[in-house]
């Protein structure tokens, strides 16, 4: 997998991670490290760019709810209390982390694992950046 970042001005900085080829047991690391680095180098609203990926493992969903808990770890207004009452209500959705473009096949792997549920999708750049 290739990973490469940008930054978005948006309300805020949203950082880009763009990612090309299957999120993967052989990937799934290399994402979680590059959205860790991006967290230490002040990152905090980050956009996944699944624009370029054909498939997403069950280890692939685990890098994504492993940078869900990255982004959400500092921030009071997303502690585990805090969105309990949205997350059992089927209304919350995260602030600091969304997903851009994902194909059918891998829309199909969001839905399937309920990681729809709490991270939104947007299917054009400028949407997402301006949803921050």
């Amino acid at each position: 997998m290739d990973i490469r970042v940008s930054t978005e001005q948006g309300r805020v900085p949203v950082t880009v991670l763009h990612l090309s080829g299957d999120v993967d047991v052989t990937s799934y690391e290399q994402l979680q490290a590059a959205a860790e680095q991006a967290y230490a180098g002040g990152a905090r609203y980050l956009l996944l760019d699944l624009t370029h990926v054909g498939y997403v493992s069950s280890a692939g969903i685990r890098a994504i709810n492993h940078i869900f808990y990255l982004v959400r770890a500092q921030v009071p207004e997303e502690s585990d209390e805090a969105i309990r009452p949205g997350v059992e209500a089927g209304t919350f959705t995260s602030a600091l982390l969304k997903l851009l473009n994902p194909n059918p096949r891998v829309t199909e792997a969001l839905h399937i694992t309920g990681v729809d549920m709490f991270l939104q999708i947007h299917n054009d750049l400028a949407e997402a950046v301006a949803s921050f």
